[in-house]
């Protein structure tokens, strides 16, 4: 079981051993400087340390046992001897670079300062190199191409003595190097038992560059063998349960719900729980931000509390809004719609009630889509204000989902496929239902896709324009051709399909635009009415995802049988998906929107 803990500098204590499984040192003189000026740059107005600093983690195997348990691929387990010579305490398995690094300076300032600045606490020896102890306690640059290590360790300390000498006044800032060691910069100490495979555990932290997540360093932190307040039974029970917690956090749809981040965004799922609770920022740079809060609220929380009031209970309760069908829906859009992050949510629901909160989410959602600027939604145009747009719509197909769904999870709206395409190219995008020619993509592959799409339009008609589609596929086989040439195709296909020219004054409106799944340059998005129904039609045929209004529109939903004009948009559909959306929308808009 492995020790975890946090440490100033100042307190790293024992002979380190450095085995040849890892390669020796490499750090530069632009590591070396970003340390040193990192630390440096603590000191606060008047010397003070405004804040404390991390470094990464420094991960140790503890020599002081004597035997190595290694469990082969079909359970069986053998041990044998450490191939270590007797003499050091602890094994360094991952962060030799910075343990090295910082001996380096420890060792110049006690250089410099000499018996006053105190003795060195500890040491550090390479396998690969019998004397490296030795000369990492007197660098000589004459032996620095010996090896190609001595040559990166003695290329480090001059880096050292360089930047020291840089400063001011150089005395004054070993000494308050020296202090800040002491008293803000800390590493994350890992330390596993004698019993661990040193190598594989090496491999596994270096192959591929996986680093130690936030959540594995929390999980140590409570499975910890020095964890005088909490049990082997409580620790078994928790480590049950962190298990089955990220479980539950791979499924799509409770992770489409909390997060816009993709699930290959997180190694571990749990991270997002502990980021919720640790309230740590997008832009918070510390890579091991979370851990450290979660280090520091131990020190006067007891761990079994941690877990029961924290962790589990936070997670218990966003797995609640998922299973609740109005949470589900109102928290999914304010996250899934950029407006409020799960985070801000989660702080909006502190010490409210349940209809408190409803009542805030709902105030929320009525912000998110609120005409600024003096405009209304009537004015709100394509070009000007299509991520307003956009949202509104959003919103429209989540509400007629909620609305619309039974108690069965099955018809709620689907956040995690809305979200994560199949096709990483598309995305849900603000497009005309009718299109209009201005709003074409030039480029050849655009030309290419709207031709081949229309052409097999074309083809499934009963009276065929043999034609015109003869026309198309003369261009389709063109290595390339001009926009004028398209234009002109383009223009005859369009004569075919009926246009109603009442709707040409709202063409940018609300009235005529939908969310379609199209890529960057998919001619789907300006493709005619009739064509993009077809596609829609062919799509649910397949079982893909499509928002519910988004079908409604092209199956003319909204519209009186009457009224039908099938193949294509027409003002009688614009004026029912207007009515249909003030209608669903009703408690959230500031006024209806108009035609």
């Amino acid at each position: 079981m492995a020790k975890l803990t946090t440490l100033f500098v100042n307190d790293i204590v024992g002979k380190f051993f450095v085995p040849d499984y890892q390669r020796g040192y490499r750090w530069t003189e632009k590591e070396v400087v970003r340390l040193l000026n990192d630390v440096y740059d603590l000191k606060g107005i008047g010397g003070q340390a405004s804040r404390n600093y991390c470094l990464q983690p420094i991960v140790v195997r503890n020599l002081n046992g004597n035997d190595i348990v290694t469990v082969d691929d079909a359970g069986n387990a053998s041990i044998s001897k450490p191939k270590i010579e007797k003499g050091y305490d602890f094994e360094v398995i991952d962060g030799q670079q910075r343990l090295t690094t910082l001996f380096l300076i420890y060792n110049y300032m006690f250089q410099k300062i000499g018996e006053a600045f105190g003795d060195l606490k500890f040491s550090l020896e390479y396998q690969t190199r019998p004397n490296s102890a030795k000369f990492l306690l007197n660098i000589d640059k004459n032996s620095k191409t010996e090896n190609i290590d001595y040559y990166f360790l003695s290329n480090a300390y001059e880096a050292i003595k360089n930047w020291f000498n840089s400063t001011k006044d150089p005395f004054n800032a070993m000494t308050a190097i020296k202090t800040l060691f002491a008293d803000n910069v800390k590493i994350i100490w890992y330390e596993v038992d004698n019993s661990e495979d040193g190598a594989a555990l090496f491999t596994r932290l270096n192959i591929g560059k996986i680093s130690l997540t936030n959540s594995e360093l929390v999980k140590a932190m409570f499975l910890s063998k020095n964890n005088p307040n909490i049990n082997i039974k409580k620790q078994n029970e928790i480590a049950l349960q962190w298990d089955n917690l990220e479980r539950e956090l791979h499924n799509e749809s409770l992770w489409g719900f909390l997060t816009n981040n993709a699930p290959e965004d997180y190694q571990t799922h749990i991270d997002l729980i502990l980021d919720l609770i640790a309230d740590k920022k997008e832009t918070e740079r510390d890579e091991y931000f979370t851990f450290f809060y979660f280090d520091k609220l131990r020190q006067t929380q007891d761990l079994t509390e941690i877990w029961e009031q924290k962790i589990r209970q936070t997670f218990l309760l966003l797995k609640n809004w998922h299973e609740y069908l109005d949470f589900y829906h109102k928290i999914g859009y304010l996250i899934a719609s950029g407006y409020k992050s799960l985070n801000e949510i989660y702080k909006e629901s502190k010490n409210k009630t349940t209809s408190g909160f409803s009542a805030r989410l709902d105030a929320l959602i009525k912000e998110s889509i609120k005409p600024d600027g003096g405009k209304s939604y009537s004015d709100w145009t394509y070009s000007e204000d299509s991520e307003k747009i956009r949202r509104l719509l959003f919103l429209f197909n989540v509400e007629s989902s909620r609305k619309n769904a039974t108690g069965t999870a099955a018809h709620w709206f689907s956040f995690s496929k809305f979200k994560h395409c199949k096709d990483k190219e598309t995305s849900w995008s603000l497009e005309h239902i009718h299109a209009v020619k201005s709003d074409i993509r030039y480029n050849q592959k655009f030309w290419r896709s709207w031709l081949e799409l229309h052409k097999e339009f074309l083809e499934n008609q009963t009276d065929k324009n043999s034609a015109l589609i003869e026309q198309i596929e003369k261009l389709l086989k063109l290595k390339d051709f001009s926009r004028e040439r398209f234009e002109r195709v383009q223009e005859e296909v369009l004569k075919i399909f009926p246009t109603d020219k009442n709707i040409e004054a709202h063409i940018d409106s609300i009235a005529n635009l939908a969310l379609i799944q199209c890529s960057e340059n998919s001619a789907l998005g300006n493709s005619t009415f009739d064509v993009k129904r077809n596609k829609i039609i062919e799509m649910d045929l397949h079982a893909e995802f499509i928002p519910l209004c988004t079908i409604r529109v092209f199956l003319k939903y909204y519209t009186k049988s009457q009224q039908n004009q099938i193949n294509c948009w027409s003002l009688q559909d614009m004026q029912a998906y207007i009515a249909a959306i003030n209608e669903v929308l009703k408690n959230y808009l500031s006024e209806p929107v108009e035609l």
